[in-house]
């Protein structure tokens, strides 16, 4: 009976907290945002008025995801780019669906131990800052490849909104201009971004104020006219090696020369008759977004509620174990035997379950890596058109603005991508991933990525478009707001905007947003033996971005009628916005 009352208790807090706007961050949600043709969701308004008006005209939904991504590289500086990477899901109005992977790769050059000093410790930020840290880039490959075999637009088309941004400037709002300001500090080290991203006297843009960005308007419109290889086999190139040779790195003309996108089979498996459609190796996004869904299925998750502590100890124990999966298992399939079979594999999951203490804690220390032989700042965007292509892209820097530095002459902000190998296993990365040898540095590697692109359909159609930056956190937020969905019930905006727990086996902590969980949950929790962050960490994580289709929630769509796209931009992104037609 006292079990019964506090579980009572639990769900009816849990409740309250979510109809309650209990702080400004998580205040009611706004309503989703409706649209009959089209819907395309970015965390910068202006890139999202390029894809809307891309689909105008007749594009379809690749072609607005890569005037997006262009665009992005010029508005959104802090992690849309043209000198980092990413993924991008597809999935095609026939049903067809495949995964683009434009990663970063190590460079011929890079070696195992090229972040430890002559004793084998690992040299503090030499992962993250400057040219060492620096992986070579895939965006410009990956946006044409997918312009090429999926699109319907001309390249000059898809270029021309991002160029105008570069050579006319944009207009600073608020959530940009805080932005640069918060990198101020790192971006003043290098006078390349310095002389783009601070005024002559070493301030800040202010709110109001206008962004030109010339040399990076040069560099795309080479691009529009000459394509991949006015990137990777002229003078932006060219520029890029130099620089890194200049000042510590090891990126050569090669590298740029024998860079090839992926085209791969999309990560599939099925939650409560739900087909979902994400990343595959060399992301563990897909891999292990499945493998916790396939644990959870086991729990009568709506009824047990959202927020409750019985729900909150599934979560947590099911993330638990596959995140120790995905830390030690999964690397580059060129390079790594991944046992992606055995991790989707529902026999595995219950097999899990199985080992789930239902009265108190696991404990991380006791669970060995399988077969034991990402930051803040990453972006993501989903857009779906009129015949019903949808895409799903997350694509980064890594770290906001990357490595800090520009190669002069280029305007292009450089990656840190090379931090999310494991640059002595067992050290924490930037987001305290403890990693293995599975991902561990080698030439023209893809470092394992957490990005997860999303896409889930219903009986044939597609029903859902959601992903999210967030580092290590990106498979969470993904998940989370799928469950929020489909298990509890929320709208689109209600599902993304939803405060957010997060456990990633080492350290052995839950993490929590503000107002995440009810005290007497927390109370609940901390007697079965759970520990919590200390707070230390950033208060609010991610930025998703979600599209629904048929009606804003699972509620709506069984009664019929709407509209026919419903699409929320993660009010953690302050400049962010969902349009549609």
């Amino acid at each position: 009976m006292a079990r019964l009352r506090i579980k009572a208790i639990s769900l009816f807090t849990a409740f309250a907290f979510v109809v309650s706007p209990l702080a400004p961050a998580f205040a009611a949600s706004p309503a989703p945002v409706e649209a009959e043709h089209g819907m395309v969701v970015t965390a910068q308004h202006l890139a999202t008025d390029v894809g809307v008006e891309i689909l105008k005209g007749g594009g379809n939904a690749v072609d607005a995801a890569v005037a997006v991504g262009y665009a992005l590289a010029v508005v959104y500086p802090t992690a849309g780019n043209i000198g980092g990477g990413g993924f991008m899901t597809i999935r095609l109005k026939d049903g067809k669906t495949t995964f683009l992977d434009f990663r970063e790769r190590a460079p011929l050059a890079a070696t195992k131990t090229m972040y430890l000093d002559a004793k084998g410790d690992v040299v503090p930020s030499a992962s993250l800052d400057g040219y060492l840290a620096v992986g070579v880039p895939g965006s410009v490959m990956g946006f044409e490849t997918a312009r090429e075999r999926y699109g319907t637009k001309p390249r000059a088309e898809l270029l021309a909104p991002a160029i105008r941004f570069a050579k006319d400037g944009f207009t600073l709002e608020q959530g940009d201009a805080a932005t640069f300001a918060s990198s101020a500090k790192r971006l003043a080290k290098d006078e390349a971004a310095a002389k783009i991203f601070l005024k002559p006297d070493g301030k800040t843009y202010s709110a109001g104020e206008k962004l030109l960005q010339p040399e990076l308007a040069a560099v795309l419109s080479g691009i529009s006219e000459k394509g991949t290889d006015a990137f990777y086999k002229a003078a932006p190139a060219e520029a890029i090696v130099k620089a890194s040779q200049a000042k510590g790195g090891v990126l050569a003309k090669e590298d740029f020369e024998q860079y090839s996108v992926r085209e791969l089979k999309p990560v599939e498996c099925n939650y409560r008759g739900y087909d979902i459609v994400s990343s595959p190796p060399p992301s563990s996004g897909g891999v292990i977004i499945c493998e916790i869904l396939n644990v959870l299925e086991g729990y009568p998750l709506s009824y047990m509620g959202y927020g409750s502590s019985e729900t909150v100890r599934a979560m947590v124990e099911a993330m638990r174990y596959a995140y120790v999966d995905r830390n030690a298992a999964l690397g580059d399939p060129d390079f790594v035997d991944n046992p992606v079979s055995k991790l989707l594999d529902k026999g595995y999951a219950k097999e899990i379950r199985e080992k789930i203490d239902p009265y108190k804690a696991g404990k991380s220390v006791n669970l060995k890596p399988l077969g034991a032989k990402e930051s803040v700042e990453t972006t993501h965007y989903s857009i779906i058109d009129d015949e019903g292509n949808a895409v799903a892209v997350t694509y980064t820097l890594n770290g906001s603005f990357g490595a800090g530095v520009v190669a002069p002459g280029t305007g292009i902000l450089l990656n840190n991508e090379m931090d999310d190998f494991t640059s002595k296993p067992g050290v924490p990365n930037l987001y305290g991933l403890v990693q293995g040898e599975a991902n561990a540095i080698a030439p023209k590697k893809t470092p394992l990525s957490s990005m997860s692109p999303t896409i889930i359909s219903r009986d044939g159609k597609p029903f859902m478009v959601i992903g999210s930056p967030g580092g290590s956190r990106i498979i969470t937020i993904t998940l989370e707001a799928i469950l929020n969905v489909i298990d509890f019930g929320m709208d689109i905006s209600q599902a993304v905007n939803a405060p957010r727990i997060h456990h990633q086996w080492q350290p052995d902590r839950i993490y929590l947003e503000p107002y995440t969980l009810s005290p007497d949950t927390i109370k609940t929790l901390a007697a079965m033996g759970y520990s919590f962050d200390d707070g230390s960490g950033p208060p609010q994580w991610g930025q998703a971005a979600g599209i629904l289709v048929g009606g804003k929630s699972l509620a709506d769509i069984g009664k019929g009628g709407g509209a026919r796209y419903y699409g929320a931009m993660d009010s953690r992104a302050t400049e962010g916005a969902a349009k549609g037609y």
